[in-house]
């Protein structure tokens, strides 16, 4: 097969047949039903009805469906309610290639992540169904330039969610940028002027963006598909941590011996651990991640140990400044810039600036079961740590946060996604 062959396969729409409503039942001992009742999701684009393009690859029919009727109640949790949408009801305003599964999915976490920061303009860049930079900012231009500029290789081809209009400035931004879709609350006069010179982005329009912050804590059936067509039903997470009160500051006994963090975090730590953990919230783990100011500064996901994963985004906090750097002072990808002297020059910066680390609050999914994983951070100057807490030597990591002089609190409640 060429390489023109492969081109093809993503231009092939397949038809995808799948009936236009969908039913769960759920069966209690006394065989009392409970059913939720399901309608697809399709746009008219090119006067032709359509829904999603296709599945996560060109050879996956996928079809989008949205909960029109039906509650469920299992124990105490009850399901959201039908016609409470968000993700599933996209007015499309722009698609020269109508969405695919990814892009819904994507999307979707972007607006998992932005439920919580409702009350300041914020805005979230997914590849992959996790975030490649998360920002908060004084306007949404703002927070949009931090959040893409995080990681600005990843966010190459992203969705970008706003939890605000978007603006003149942000229209801007993508001049010299691109991304694949792009998601908002509404648009400002002019920006969809600009984003039609870009013809294959995917533009969408969710109203119900305004009324975010009313699904949080809100929590839906997650259904995962095993390989031999069996079902996993779950009732989807939820931080349970949203304010600083909620903390509990660090402290173990072990071995009749009481172990205590030596300090309080200040406002400025209290705010950053409390954005990284909810940014945590929708990030695929094993992970750690890094926050400074508002700003994701180094996101680790998806590893097998909590070391190594602390590493990596160590290092990409690292790389992803060179290239910021690169980029903002010669409009040049690091990886394209020859000069040798100006590569030493952004080199001595990142290193004297520990990659940002220094000042930043380090937030792990999970606890640490050993220090090595938090010392890794300590090391860059990371002056605060949340996690959830109880691991068997929780007093280890106690100790290595004293030494350095940095704070650590717990959550009390894991954050694993996957």
């Amino acid at each position: 097969m060429s390489s023109n062959d492969i081109k093809k396969i993503y231009h092939n729409i397949l038809k995808e047949q799948f009936p236009q409503k969908m039913e769960i039942s759920f069966y209690n001992d006394s065989n009392d039903k409970q059913t939720l009742f399901y309608e697809k999701v399709e746009w008219i684009i090119d006067n032709e009805k359509k829904g999603l393009r296709y599945g996560e690859n060109p050879c996956q029919e996928a079809s989008f469906y949205k909960l029109i009727n039906g509650n469920l109640a299992i124990g105490d949790v009850k399901t959201i309610t039908p016609g409470k949408y968000i993700a599933s009801d996209i007015e499309l305003l722009q698609s020269g290639k109508h969405p695919g599964k990814i892009n819904i999915t994507d999307i979707d976490n972007g607006l998992n992540i932005l439920r919580y920061f409702h009350n300041t303009p914020c805005c979230a860049v997914i590849k992959h169904n996790n975030p490649s930079g998360v920002a908060k900012g004084s306007t949404i231009s703002e927070a949009f330039e931090k959040a893409f500029m995080a990681d600005r290789i990843a966010a190459f081809g992203g969705a970008v969610v706003f939890n605000r209009p978007m603006d003149m400035n942000c229209a801007a931004f993508l001049s010299d940028n691109y991304v694949e879709v792009i998601a908002a609350p509404d648009f400002e006069e002019g920006v969809m002027g600009i984003l039609e010179k870009k013809k294959n982005i995917r533009v969408m329009a969710i109203k119900n963006i305004e009324k975010l912050n009313t699904f949080t804590g809100e929590r839906v059936v997650d259904l995962k598909s095993l390989i031999d067509g069996g079902i996993i039903a779950q009732i989807s997470y939820s931080p349970t941590t949203l304010k600083k009160e909620d903390l509990l500051l660090a402290e173990t006994t072990y071995k009749d011996k009481n172990y205590k963090i030596n300090r309080m975090p200040t406002e400025k730590e209290y705010e950053d651990i409390i954005f990284g953990w909810l940014v945590e919230s929708g990030i695929t783990s094993n992970s750690v991640i890094y926050v400074k100011n508002g700003v994701t500064v180094g996101i680790g996901t998806g590893e097998q140990d909590r070391v190594g994963v602390a590493e990596i985004a160590r290092d990409k906090a690292y790389k992803k400044l060179w290239d910021r750097i690169a980029w903002e002072k010669y409009k040049t990808p690091w990886h394209l810039l020859a000069d040798k002297d100006k590569k030493e020059e952004i080199i001595s910066f990142v290193n004297a600036e520990n990659g940002g680390l220094k000042g930043s609050v380090m937030v792990s999914d999970a606890f640490f079961p050993f220090r090595d994983g938090v010392d890794v951070g300590l090391s860059e100057g990371v002056t605060a740590v949340v996690q959830p807490g109880g691991s068997l030597r929780d007093f280890e990591v106690i100790e290595a946060c004293n030494e350095k002089g940095a704070t650590m609190v717990y959550t009390g409640q894991r954050s694993f996604k996957h």
